[in-house]
């Protein structure tokens, strides 16, 4: 057995409370399930600007009523300090993933990336801290690396920023080292990379790659690729992110926390990934097989390559991925299939 399956095992047996903010978001909605089938107590925390009420029907329908009326739900705003200590209170430990998130909406609009980014963060991290919560495990990403050319990546190796979205990161995992510090918490921070999966938004400016190539693939529209699509990034599967989040979220106050990276450990050029897409919406829609990529300039603040060290993250957190990029698309493109774009 892994860790994490004597995690899930001991949680069943004793059941904790759990904030997880930006509930209704993508990667929040998956955690807010995995804990309600787990048979904890959840709160959830969202002001819906880019989670979506959808994304917590689907929960509802997935987990089960009983299991649903272990979630209490709270319509707020992380920039609101107050809201932050209504939500933390009783909390056992506090999964954030609140954020503005997207390279391109950071340089169209850094102040609200910063507002939400930063200001939000450090709201919760207060709350937590007031409230006495243990560990606090907040969303980084890979990003922070900026234009450090080493790869894989390793936790302790990291270059400038190059978009206001990566600083923004860069600053959280700056204030969680001197929460650690400072109050002696766990402020743990997650580095995800390129998380992809079901419920995940395809639709919008800020979109990602995958979800959106998806819908373009099963409408017969041919996809966009910024450069000439030899960019690599470390595409990493929600669920692999589901258990990062739980085996730090239950750190033993005596192990070390930190930066952690989160994906699979692997490369994949966003030409392989459009054809390992083009070819499972094929199977159902076989006109899409003659679909090819059309390439455009690339787009600044992007980085070349990505691919994550994972050493780290194995040897404490006990994390072992169980899902590629192949076997994450088996699961991700037949969900979207069957689940036409609802209207919000």
């Amino acid at each position: 057995m892994t860790r994490f399956d004597d995690l899930q095992e001991s949680l069943r047996l004793r059941p904790r409370t759990w904030l997880v903010t930006g509930a209704a978001g993508f990667i929040g909605s998956h955690l807010t399930a995995t804990l309600l089938q787990l048979g904890q107590r959840v709160r959830g925390l969202d002001n819906f600007a880019t989670g979506r009420r959808s994304n917590l029907e689907d929960v509802r329908r997935e987990v089960g009523e009983a299991a649903w009326h272990r979630l209490t739900f709270i319509e707020g705003d992380i920039r609101n300090l107050e809201t932050c200590v209504q939500a933390v209170q009783g909390a056992d430990a506090v999964l954030h993933q609140a954020a503005l998130g997207s390279v391109p909406r950071s340089i169209q609009n850094p102040i609200a990336s910063h507002q939400a980014n930063v200001d939000g963060f450090l709201n919760m991290l207060w709350a937590a801290k007031e409230q006495g919560v243990q560990n606090l495990v907040f969303a980084s990403s890979s990003s922070v690396y900026g234009d450090d050319p080493h790869l894989p990546k390793v936790e302790s190796q990291t270059g400038r920023p190059l978009s206001p979205y990566a600083l923004t990161k860069s600053i959280n995992e700056q204030y969680a080292r001197v929460f650690e510090q400072t109050y002696g918490m766990h402020a743990i921070g997650l580095r995800y990379f390129n998380v992809f999966g079901p419920r995940q938004n395809p639709a919008g400016p800020y979109a990602a790659v995958i979800p959106r190539w998806i819908r373009a693939l099963e409408r017969g529209e041919r996809c966009s690729i910024f450069g000439d699509g030899e960019t690599s990034r470390d595409f990493c599967f929600v669920g692999n992110a589901v258990q990062a989040n739980l085996l730090a979220g239950s750190l033993p106050p005596e192990t070390e926390g930190g930066i952690f990276n989160v994906s699979y450990g692997g490369k994949t050029s966003l030409n392989t990934l459009h054809d390992l897409i083009r070819d499972r919406i094929a199977l159902t829609h076989p006109a899409a097989a003659r679909l090819e990529a059309e390439h455009q300039p690339p787009r600044p603040g992007d980085i070349r390559d990505s691919q994550a060290n994972l050493a780290r993250t194995s040897a404490i957190l006990g994390y072992a991925p169980t899902h590629s990029v192949v076997q994450g698309l088996d699961e991700t493109v037949p969900w979207f299939l069957s689940h036409p774009e609802p209207a919000e």
